[in-house]
C-alpha cells in the first residue's frame, strides 16, 4: 500500500466506509456507536448478519466475525515496510462449508478488495495511480 501503515489501518477499519473496498456484495453497518457489533447484508444470499468487527489501533489489526454461530472470522494486519510504504495480510477461516466460496474465488475477491483498498489510501494521501 502506498502509505504508512496508520493511514491504511485506519482506511480499512473506517466502519462508514468499508463498502468502498470491501467485496461489492458485501454492505456493513454499525449497531451502536464505539459498540463491535455491525450487521452485514450479503447480495448474494439477500440476508443480513449479525457480526463483530473489533479494530486493534496498537497492533494495526482488524478482527471480525459471524457473532452467534462462529461460522466465519477473519483479520486483517497492517505492517510497514519503509519508504512509507505498508503491507497488508489478510487471512480468512471458514468453519461452514456452505460460507466457503471456494478458492479461486476467495483469492479474486481478496485481491480485488486489496486494489481497492490501495486506491482509497492512494486518493486520501495524494499520491498519483
Amino acid at each position: 500500500m502506498p502509505a504508512l501503515p496508520e493511514v491504511v489501518f485506519d482506511r480499512a477499519c473506517d466502519v462508514d466506509r468499508l463498502d468502498t473496498w470491501l467485496p461489492d456484495e458485501l454492505h456493513v453497518r454499525p449497531e451502536a456507536a464505539g459498540s463491535p457489533g455491525v450487521t452485514v447484508y450479503d447480495d448474494d444470499t439477500g440476508r443480513d448478519a449479525p457480526a463483530l468487527l473489533r479494530a486493534e489501533e496498537e497492533q494495526l489489526r482488524l478482527e471480525w466475525g459471524t457473532r452467534e454461530d462462529g461460522r466465519y472470522a477473519g483479520w486483517l494486519q497492517v505492517a510497514g515496510i519503509g519508504s512509507g510504504a505498508s503491507q497488508v495480510t489478510v487471512h480468512l477461516s471458514f468453519f461452514d462449508e456452505e460460507l466457503d466460496p471456494g478458492g479461486p474465488t476467495i483469492v479474486a475477491a481478496l485481491d480485488e478488495s486489496l486494489d481497492r483498498l490501495a486506491e482509497e489510501v492512494r486518493e486520501e494521501s495524494g499520491e498519483a495511480g
